[in-house]
C-alpha cells in the first residue's frame, strides 16, 4: 500500500496486520510524523529508504508520496486449503480470473466479489497481476479483506475446483444466459482476458459457457463490470 493517507488509515485499522512501513528519506511534515507515531504505537517497524527505492517498491512514483506499508491479506489462501476447509455438501460460489491483466480490473473484481459475499476469487500466480498497490487502490482497500484463492495457473485452479465438486463455467458471449441457467450448489465462474477472452487451456476444461444478456446493441461488458453482474447473480440465487 502506498500514499500517506492510505498508510495512516491502514495503521489505524486494528483488523489489518501491518508488517512494516517504509518512508522516503526526503519525506517530511506532519503527515509523516503522524504515520511514524501510529506505527510506533502499534509496534510496527519503520525504516527510511531513498526516494528512488520507495518509487521502485511502489511501482507508481507519481502517487506513492514517499510512504509504503507492507500489509497482510488475512483471507488469502491456497485453493487447496480453501477446498479442504469446505464442509461436505456446503454450497459455495467462486470467481476465477483467467489472464485478466489490468490491475484496475483485478481490484474492482475483488471489491465486487467481496461485497456480494462470494466465497473466493481465484487469482493465479501466472497471468494475473499480483496484489500490488495498483490492485489495492482500485479495490479501495478491500483487497486486504477479500477472499483470495491462489493457484499456479487458472487451469490448475479450475481443475482443483472441479475435483471438489464445483461446476466450472466460463463467461462467454456465445453461452446460454447466466440469468436463466441452472447452476450446481458449488459453482465457479471464469472471466477471461480483457481482449482475448477465455484461454484455450481453461476453455477446454469447462463444464459449459454462460453469457450475460446484452441489449441496445452492446456487444460486451468490461471484465470488472461483468464480474459485478455475475457476483450479484450468484448472491441473488443464495437469497
Amino acid at each position: 500500500m502506498y500514499g500517506r493517507k492510505p498508510v495512516l488509515e491502514a495503521l489505524g485499522d486494528a483488523a489489518l496486520q501491518v508488517d512494516k512501513v517504509i518512508i522516503a528519506d526526503t519525506a517530511r511534515g506532519e503527515p509523516v510524523r503522524a504515520i511514524t507515531a501510529a506505527a510506533r504505537a502499534r509496534g510496527v517497524p519503520v525504516t527510511r529508504a531513498s526516494a528512488h527505492r520507495v518509487k521502485v517498491l511502489a511501482g507508481n512514483g507519481r502517487h506513492d508520496q514517499g510512504v509504503l506499508a507492507d500489509v497482510v491479506a488475512p483471507r488469502m489462501a491456497p485453493v487447496a486449503d480453501f477446498l479442504s476447509g469446505l464442509a461436505p455438501g456446503r454450497r459455495a460460489a467462486v470467481l476465477v480470473l483467467d489472464r485478466v491483466t489490468n490491475p484496475a480490473n483485478v481490484g474492482m473484481v475483488l471489491r465486487s466479489a467481496t461485497a456480494a459475499g462470494l466465497d473466493g476469487v481465484l487469482l493465479p500466480r501466472r497471468g494475473v497481476p499480483a496484489i500490488d498497490p495498483l490492485v489495492v487502490k482500485a479495490s479501495a482497500g478491500i483487497a486486504f479483506a477479500a477472499p483470495v484463492l491462489r493457484a499456479a495457473t487458472a487451469e490448475e485452479g479450475c481443475a482443483a475446483l472441479r475435483a471438489a465438486g464445483f461446476g466450472v463455467f466460463g463467461l462467454d458471449a456465445d453461452g446460454a444466459s447466466l440469468l436463466d441457467a441452472e447452476l450446481p450448489e458449488r459453482v465457479a465462474l471464469v472471466l477471461g482476458n480483457e481482449t482475448d477472452g477465455l484461454s484455450a487451456p481453461v476453455r477446454a476444461g469447462l463444464d459449459g459457457t454462460l453469457a450475460i444478456p446484452m441489449h441496445g446493441g452492446v456487444e460486451s461488458l468490461n471484465v470488472a463490470s461483468a464480474a459485478a453482474v455475475a457476483a450479484y447473480e450468484l448472491l441473488r440465487r443464495r437469497c
